[in-house]
């Protein structure tokens, strides 16, 4: 028995030593990974022989599932010499099938392109040792992307962890800056002005006004049909309730201290504090206003069920008197319609919320990771490095030229110096959103400010909403703070996801059903008591540590 004992502690000892030397051999290798010595011309392009690396990606369900169907991807090819070996997921089961993939630890692809992380999925990926940090590969390997840093520091603050380091490759999209950003607004109202007309009626700038203008297609809804051949019966206001820039919470702006709603729920006052929109007095006074509208028959009854495929095939029978969304072309078109203006509260009080992260643009920090089974770590990252060049991340973002029998997102020209640009295309009646789809690949990529006129001419569609917004909007963007795109620490995160959990889930539950149904007078202090039960004092603590650390290192820069 006694040396049976000591054979089975040997044997033991043994493992823990094998083990042990596996772990240092696997830590050695991983540390070769993240910060390799592969010269840099031996990862310059076009290889001299073809390489593959393998990723995993997205794509919608109206749009080829073979990334190496797209034209963008085939010249990309062409001009590196590396395959790339795709995994592609539609773009609705990508964030299950992304998980599963990602739980196959021993038969992970080299990346993710369209990586769909959020920040607790970057942290607990790294922690489990699935993704690997890359700010070594990018001060060696990318000069495309820390160019970008370079310009624009804020972006690589943004895109470092709190352990230091960074775990994945942003995608970055200005258009203008501050309260000129097309990010400024989400869901912008737009009004039927050729039913306006018809009517002999202005546009609206009071809820009262917009009330009685709503009123007026409801009580003409037979005449408007006949005199613009509309299939389908007239409906006043439609929106998708709680879906972002198709949810009406631009509407409430004017009621109590202005904060209206935000798609998040958070927004910041002038003094600097994190107050979370849906508790808030003026919040509860907009809800029960745009309950009358429903009292009223104003509003689309599917607009609390219905789905975008719905919501669009209304809006192109040219149904709609008033709808929300981010471009009025994907709906209906720009000739019809004019964005309504901030309407003005029982008091008078005209203001527009910003979104949330809009301050520093189109930002999205984890479009792009590489795992722990990426054995060539400097090619992945230069490739990687070739979408953030100027032409290719505009490719990448909206769609390419010179395909054959499909509409062209862009045709090659020349800007003023006689270099390269991409010239946007009319698309004469086509829906922007679909041919973008149907040629742009996203993933990692950067499109600033200064590229326009030298590398791309500015999107008729992005022009149109940038003009109007700085028309129409700005003056009554009041609010001097957006909550910024913070990265918080694991634990934080953790507990944000969990309070996000059950708040926001109660909050958009709650808004849709006192919208439809009333109630939110009789209800208030139950659901401020409940919102507390859930957490939200804390979850509130931690937004503003957050917030505040941001303003002093922005301060301090």
């Amino acid at each position: 028995m006694r040396k049976r004992g000591v054979r089975l502690t040997a044997l033991i000892l043994s493992a823990v030593c094998a083990l042990s030397l596996a772990g240092c051999g696997r830590e050695d290798a991983l540390n070769a990974e993240i910060d390799p010595d592969t010269p840099i011309e031996e990862v310059t392009f076009p290889l001299a022989e073809t390489k593959e690396l393998s990723f995993i990606t997205s794509a919608p369900a109206t749009t080829t599932q073979e990334p190496n169907d797209k034209l963008i991807f085939q010249r990309l090819e062409a001009q590196t010499n590396v395959h790339i070996d795709w995994t592609c997921f539609v773009d609705d089961q990508f964030a299950d099938k992304k998980n599963l993939a990602l739980a196959q630890f021993g038969n992970l692809p080299d990346g993710l392109f369209n990586a769909g992380m959020s920040d607790y999925d970057l942290l607990r990926y790294a922690k489990q040792g699935i993704i690997i940090p890359l700010e070594n590969l990018i001060d060696k390997y990318m000069p495309n992307l820390q160019a970008v840093f370079e310009k624009y520091p804020e972006y690589r603050t943004m895109c470092t962890a709190p352990d230091g380091h960074i775990y994945s490759f942003p995608w970055i999209e200005q258009l203008g800056e501050g309260k000129e950003a097309i990010q400024a607004i989400g869901g912008i109202p737009y009004i039927n002005k050729k039913w306006l007309d018809f009517l002999g009626l202005e546009v609206p700038d009071t809820v009262d006004g917009l009330e009685q203008v709503l009123i007026a297609f409801r009580d003409n809804a037979d005449r408007i049909q006949q005199e613009f051949q509309i299939e389908g019966s007239v409906i006043p206001m439609s929106f998708i309730i709680n879906n972002g820039d198709q949810d009406p919470a631009f509407l409430i702006n004017g009621f109590g201290e202005g904060y209206g709603d935000t798609p998040d729920h958070f927004a910041v006052t002038d003094e600097g504090e994190v107050i979370y929109t849906a508790v808030q007095e003026g919040y509860k006074e907009g809800i029960q206003w745009l309950h009358g509208l429903v009292e009223e028959n104003l509003v689309d009854p599917e607009a609390f069920t219905q789905e975008w495929s719905t919501y669009v095939a209304k809006g192109k029978n040219h149904r709609y008197g008033l709808c929300f969304t981010w471009d009025i072309a994907n709906i209906d078109n720009y000739e019809d319609y004019v964005m309504l203006p901030a309407l003005a509260g029982p008091e008078g009080l005209k203001n527009i919320t910003r979104q949330n992260n809009s301050e520093t643009s189109g930002f999205d920090r984890g479009r792009c990771v590489l795992t722990t089974s990426c054995r060539n770590t400097a090619l992945a990252a230069a490739w990687i490095d070739q979408m953030y060049a100027p032409l290719q991340s505009v490719q990448n973002n909206w769609g390419t030229y010179g395909e054959e029998g499909k509409p062209n997102i862009f045709e090659m020209s020349t800007n003023a110096e006689g270099g390269p640009m991409l010239k946007h295309l009319s698309l004469e009646g086509e829906s922007p959103v679909e041919v973008r789809q149907a040629q742009s690949v996203n993933g990692p990529l950067a499109v600033l400010n200064d590229y326009y006129d030298v590398y791309v001419t500015q999107p008729d569609d992005a022009k149109w909403r940038l003009d109007n917004m700085h028309e129409i909007y700005l003056d009554d963007m009041h609010s001097k703070y957006v909550y910024p795109n913070v990265f918080m620490s694991i634990d934080d995160t953790n507990l944000v996801s969990q309070y996000d959990t059950d708040i926001k889930k109660y909050a958009d539950q709650k808004k849709a059903d006192w919208i439809l149904n009333g109630g939110i007078e009789e209800e208030w202090d139950e659901y401020l008591q409940k919102m507390e039960e859930y957490g939200l004092s804390d979850y509130l603590a931690i937004k503003q540590k957050y917030f505040d650390q941001y303003q002093e290192s922005m301060n301090a820069g």
